[in-house]
């Protein structure tokens, strides 16, 4: 029988256990962490990995890319990519801070919620999202590719509009910027929102239903926050499109635990991936959303 061997390289000190446990879950029966990895140190361990086994072993060899940092990842992954030499290709898949995988679950359920409640896809929607680091941009990022008119929201005076304009121009779209700082900026920024992504920090509450009510045409509300209070009033820990009342009428919420539920089913079903696919499998977050689409495209 084959061993599995997964790399894991973290552009940082420490390895998340999540991943850890998600990878030997999938079935990887050997987990090698390498920590403090810099996008320059890449080529030469990705090849180190390559050449160890014959070509036609691809599936029993993979790479994960963790980290907190998604700029440093998106290098990282590419500098993986490029590494490969003719037939020597093992599998690659990035995630930082679980950004790429809760992303993807949060607009796979979004995009669900749409087409069952309200007959509409995100193409047709505006979008505003709350929270600016790793998992907002990757949000922001997939709602504009499909379409919708996106709005990342500043929380904070330290949230960094260059930086994110810089890795939503990595994957060619156009995203707005809009600052949320005061209630009075919610409630401007709320005022032709059809949907809102809360992906700001655990723990914190950013939406009030008083904000929420300046909202005329509001659909679908998600939020990740799993630390209470909630980020968005109104929103439950397991609610799955669950009619919330509000002054226009009733929005679907889609709370962190159902958004979790999908989120480690994505990861899980990633890494398996890799020890299946037909060829080396490369998996960046676009990926990670398609397979999120498979998951939840069958639920009930």
């Amino acid at each position: 029988m084959s061993e599995k061997i997964l790399y894991i390289l973290n552009p940082g000190d420490n390895i998340s256990p999540f991943d850890v446990t998600m990878a030997a879950d999938s079935g990887f029966n050997h987990i090698l962490p390498f920590s403090n990895v810099q996008p320059e140190n890449v080529t030469g361990m990705v090849q180190d990995a390559i050449f160890a086994r014959p070509p036609q072993r691809f599936n029993d060899t993979g790479i994960f890319i963790g980290g907190r940092d998604v700029h440093l990842a998106a290098d990282m992954f590419k500098n993986a990519k490029k590494a490969m030499v003719g037939p020597f290709e093992v599998g690659v898949f990035a995630d930082p801070n679980g950004a790429y995988t809760t992303s993807a679950s949060v607009l796979a359920l979004v995009k669900k919620a749409l087409r069952d409640n309200h007959e509409k896809d995100l193409k047709n929607c505006t979008v505003a999202i709350f929270g600016t680091g790793p998992v907002g941009l990757c949000c922001a990022i997939l709602a504009a590719k499909e379409g919708a008119s996106t709005r990342l929201c500043k929380l904070t005076a330290e949230d960094d509009k260059n930086c994110a304009m810089r890795f939503c121009d990595r994957y060619d779209v156009s995203v707005d910027w809009t600052s949320a700082l005061t209630h009075k900026e919610k409630l401007a920024t709320l005022k032709d929102i059809d949907v809102v992504i809360c992906v700001a920090k655990a723990g914190v509450r950013i939406l009030e239903m008083s904000e929420l009510n300046s909202a005329a045409q509001l659909l679908v509300v998600a939020d990740t926050n799993a630390v209470p209070p909630s980020g968005v009033a109104g929103v439950g820990m397991q609610d799955l499109n669950t009619p919330i009342e509000y002054a226009e009428g009733s929005f679907c919420g889609i709370g962190p635990l159902a958004i979790g539920n999908i989120k480690s089913k994505t990861e899980i079903g990633l890494f398996k991936h890799i020890q299946v696919s037909e060829k080396a499998a490369f998996i960046d977050f676009p990926e990670a959303y398609d397979f999120a689409v498979s998951l939840v495209d069958g639920l009930k």
